[in-house]
């Protein structure tokens, strides 16, 4: 019995607005959602002009600013609408405020305003994605738990409670200052009095004067007790929660970088960076007052000389760590001309990347420099080719006025070249492909604030360098396989002996290939398909492990490719000429040929799905269902349609247009239901070209395909037998001007 598949369950969901999709998931997705709104991209706006988000394409205005000077002014006047139309007063207010909030915000820079959208949309399309999944990946279960609201409250609360803490001591040492005023004023004035004085008097004045001695003595302690006390509190904070917040950050940077979540956090890393060191700054500002307190007024045993020095090291190792670690890479390097792929540099193509500062600190000195260095310190003989930046390696930092105040340099004009070697010798030919060798791109700073000067030195993840585009599949395949199995920032002998990823991993990330190129992942039974292509009877155990070697450089058995070029021109043919029909879920694609006829026999006649070749690179296919008078059931298969194919007609036209010879009867279309039982119009109609202008002065031509099925030998390709009238002359060559006749030979079901 066949039941209701994915596709079936997809086609009703695509007839809903994203926003709707969107508001129907389970409430732990619901989070994930709720974090990618903030003042930059308040939800109020996604809500009130959902529609008009969703019609409007924001990855084009994000690169063209003219467009995105039109949408930004679209979407304040569509806001002034909202606003008028609606009712409730403190709504419109709020309204009102988030509007200036924009205008302030992006008038400058409305392509800003057009990234962030573009992104947020994305991510939601990825959350969808993932809600279609039974259930969730490895992966995608560690990245929900590393955002938890929960833990971000209890930074939130620790770090709130040492800036309390410090904000108090503050006063505390006013406080002290205080009493060390009077004290010494009182001490001064007994000092002065030249006249006899009474020894009963005297001896009240020096009891007090001990007194406040003795009370200035216990506040001194008390202060740098406290002190101490604060400082653990900062220490155990870095050790057990902001490094792990950061390292854990850097993880999801990793997996973002193939594919999947888009990371984010960093503003809220940066406010919890910020406000310790502003703590740690201040404290040291509380023990230098305290110095200051001791050339006035110091006696035997004061504490505040003894505990110093120990106390103003430890601070300076805790303010040197802090900043150190918060000269962070935001975003990695990446060429324009593929951002879908980061972490691959083409010789001789610019690329971008940035790095950024996590403490935010009006003393510092804003024209701090950013050096970049190509394979800095790599030990001889670990690469086979060397190469150097060709621009300019040194930027400024500068403040970003356009985000929280951040303190950051972008990089957006590197250039890689290749060393020549002399007499035409390189260095020692590793074991390793081209596609194989890491690489590093590092970058230094000279920081210097209060006195103390601190080299920071942070690197991107390890680049894959390619000098010709056919090496960017294995190049990217590469960056997957490193990026998935470890969260080592710089171990670029990762693939001299590369591990292993269980197909569970595995899977995931191959999911999200589809979900970046197509904004659709793969469901469960096409990924057991891919699975059984892959591991064969494996295929049903999540934990199987797959070896580097089998995924990307062996040759899948009686094929002259491996299995991820196979899949990467399956990615590509949907990216350039499949992506209208695949993100309408039309495409099964990935099913065998013996669940194919399994799917379709006990379908009506016509009904006919769509898959990926499994022996060309880079093709589509459609098999149909026939039945004749006797009830015998019989399937017919297309040869594969590949990227040339598909470049001269469409997808879409292709099935609306095919039509089938059959000994000599006027072509006519098998095609009826999409499967399970979709009439063909309704399931391609929005996507088929519209039909040549009435004003235009020629007649029109048509591709046409047709194949031509043979139930016994004929003489001509084409014969015009038929019940139906035969053509005259005439209209046969009137008919051959028009169709431009695509036939292919199906004598026999094509096997693929």
């Amino acid at each position: 019995m066949v039941t209701e598949t994915d596709g079936e369950a997809a086609q009703k969901q695509h007839r809903m607005s994203q926003w709707k999709q969107i508001q129907q998931l389970e409430i732990r997705l619901l989070e994930h959602v709720d974090y990618l709104y903030d003042d930059n991209f308040p939800m109020d706006i996604r809500q009130g002009l959902s529609s008009w988000i969703e019609s409007r394409d924001w990855d084009i205005a994000a690169n063209d600013e003219s467009m995105a000077v039109v949408l930004f002014t679209d979407l304040l006047s569509q806001l002034d609408q909202v606003r008028s139309q609606e009712q409730n007063f403190l709504q419109r207010h709020n309204m009102k405020i988030i509007q200036q909030q924009l205008q302030m915000k992006y008038m400058t820079n409305p392509a800003l305003m057009a990234r962030v959208i573009s992104t947020c949309l994305k991510e939601e399309r990825r959350i969808l994605s993932s809600a279609c999944m039974q259930e969730q990946g490895p992966l995608e279960k560690s990245l929900q738990n590393s955002v938890a609201s929960e833990r971000q409250k209890n930074m939130d609360n620790r770090v709130g409670i040492i800036r309390t803490s410090v904000q108090l001591m503050d006063q505390a040492v006013k406080y002290i200052g205080d009493m060390q005023e009077d004290f010494d004023f009182r001490y001064k004035t007994l000092q002065s009095q030249d006249a006899p004085r009474n020894p009963e008097v005297m001896k009240q004045e020096i009891t007090r004067l001990q007194e406040m001695l003795n009370r200035l003595d216990f506040k001194r302690k008390e202060i740098l007790s406290k002190m101490g006390v604060v400082i653990k509190e900062i220490d155990d904070l870095m050790t057990s929660q902001l490094n792990p917040e950061l390292q854990d950050w850097k993880r999801r940077q990793q997996i973002a970088a193939i594919g999947g979540p888009l990371v984010t956090g960093l503003d809220q890393l940066q406010s919890w960076f910020t406000l310790t060191a502003q703590s740690l700054f201040q404290i040291k500002h509380q023990l230098d007052k305290l110095v200051e307190l001791v050339v006035k007024v110091t006696y035997e045993s004061d504490p505040i000389p003894l505990q110093k020095p120990q106390m103003e090291e430890r601070i300076n190792y805790l303010i040197y760590h802090l900043i150190k670690s918060s000269f962070v890479v935001e975003k990695q390097p990446c060429m324009a001309t593929h951002p879908q792929k980061p972490l691959i540099i083409k010789t001789g193509v610019q690329f971008t990347t940035k790095v950024r500062l996590l403490v935010k600190l009006p003393e510092v000195d804003y024209q701090l420099k950013v050096k970049t260095t190509f394979d800095k310190d790599l030990p001889p003989g670990r690469v086979s080719r060397q190469f150097f930046i060709l621009t300019n390696n040194t930027k400024a930092m500068d403040i970003e006025d356009y985000s929280n105040g951040c303190l950051s340099v972008e990089f957006r004009h590197l250039q890689l070249k290749e060393k020549k070697y002399i007499n035409g010798t390189k260095g020692s030919e590793g074991l390793l492909s081209v596609t194989e060798e890491l690489h590093s791109l590092s970058f230094e700073a000279c920081f210097t604030v209060q006195g103390l000067t601190i080299d920071l030195e942070t690197s991107s993840l390890p680049l894959v360098v390619i000098s010709n585009v056919s090496q960017l599949p294995g190049g990217w395949a590469s960056v997957m396989w490193y990026n998935l199995l470890t969260d080592e920032p710089r171990n670029l002998a990762f693939f001299g002996n590369p591990p292993r990823a269980t197909w569970s991993q595995l899977s995931e990330v191959l999911s999200w290939q589809f979900s970046t190129v197509a904004d659709r992942g793969l469901n469960k039974a096409q990924l057991n398909m891919l699975g059984e292509k892959l591991l064969g009877q494996h295929a049903s155990c999540s934990d199987f492990q797959v070896s580097w070697s089998k995924f990307s450089k062996e040759n899948i058995p009686g094929k002259s490719f491996s299995f991820w070029m196979w899949l990467d021109s399956i990615l590509e043919l949907i990216k350039k000429h499949l992506l209208p029909v695949w993100k309408e879920d039309s495409i099964m694609g990935f099913v065998s040929k013996e669940m194919e006829r399994a799917l379709l026999k006990d379908r009506e006649s016509g009904t006919f799905l769509l898959r990926f070749s499994e022996s060309h690179l880079g093709g589509i296919t459609f098999t149909w269902v026939e039945r004749d008078h006797n009830g015998d059931v019989k399937f017919n298969s297309v040869e594969p349609y590949t990227k040339s194919r598909l470049s001269a007609l469409p997808l879409a036209d292709i099935m609306r247009d095919y039509k089938v010879i059959s000994d000599g009867v006027v072509p006519e279309s098998p095609l009826k239901f999409l499967y399970p039982d979709i009439p063909k119009d309704e399931a391609f109609g929005l996507l088929y070209n519209s039909l040549p202008s009435k004003a235009y002065p020629y007649i029109p031509s048509t591709l046409i395909p047709i194949s031509q099925l043979r139930s016994r030998p004929i003489a001509t390709p084409i014969s015009c037998q038929s019940p139906e009238p035969p053509m005259t002359p005439r209209e046969f060559d009137m008919l051959s001007e028009q169709l431009c006749f695509d036939i292919e030979t199906m004598s026999s079901p094509y096997s693929d």
